[in-house]
């Protein structure tokens, strides 16, 4: 009797031990978009057009030596979304995706600040899903396209109301 119950708790933690420790292979997905900006606002607008082609670059580096372990690049599709799919779990390192270049002629200016997003690639921190999503990140055009100003007063008058 005693030989049954042990061999019906190996069949049962057994199975369960060896799946705890075996490590996990699942890839991250980091998505995110490229805008531009054609009011010049510093941010995502109704006249915000997102750009087809250009290139991110997702970098990883050491938080005690600031060294670089991981780069990856990226185009973005025809709405202007990227996805990087990155299979190691980085979880002790620094990770943002930067923008490195536009191919719009009339938007090429970097918008300051937007330029970075920073993403968390780790499963050791609650998320349990494995899609990570950046913010939008975006370039400026030379000029204000025309309608710029009733787009802007549209912000105004909604900051007034609150």
């Amino acid at each position: 009797m005693a030989a049954r119950v042990v061999l019906l708790l190996a069949m049962c933690v057994l199975p369960a031990m060896v799946a705890a420790i075996r490590p996990v292979n699942r890839e991250f997905s980091v998505k995110g978009r490229v805008y531009c900006d054609r009011c010049r606002a510093g941010f995502e607008t109704s006249a915000t057009t997102y750009i087809a082609g250009a290139e991110v670059m997702a970098q990883c580096k050491s938080r005690t030596t600031n060294e670089v372990v991981f780069t990856q690049n990226a185009i973005t599709d025809s709405s202007g979304t990227y996805t990087l799919h990155v299979k190691k779990d980085h979880n002790d390192e620094i990770c943002s995706v930067k923008i490195l270049s536009s191919p719009h002629p009339e938007c090429t200016v970097v918008t300051p600040g937007r330029d970075e997003a920073l993403v968390i690639l780790t499963r050791y921190n609650g998320i349990a899903s494995d899609d990570r999503y950046a913010n939008a990140m975006g370039f400026m055009s030379r000029e204000v396209a025309a309608g710029c100003a009733e787009v802007l007063k549209q912000y105004q008058e909604f900051d007034n109301e609150n």
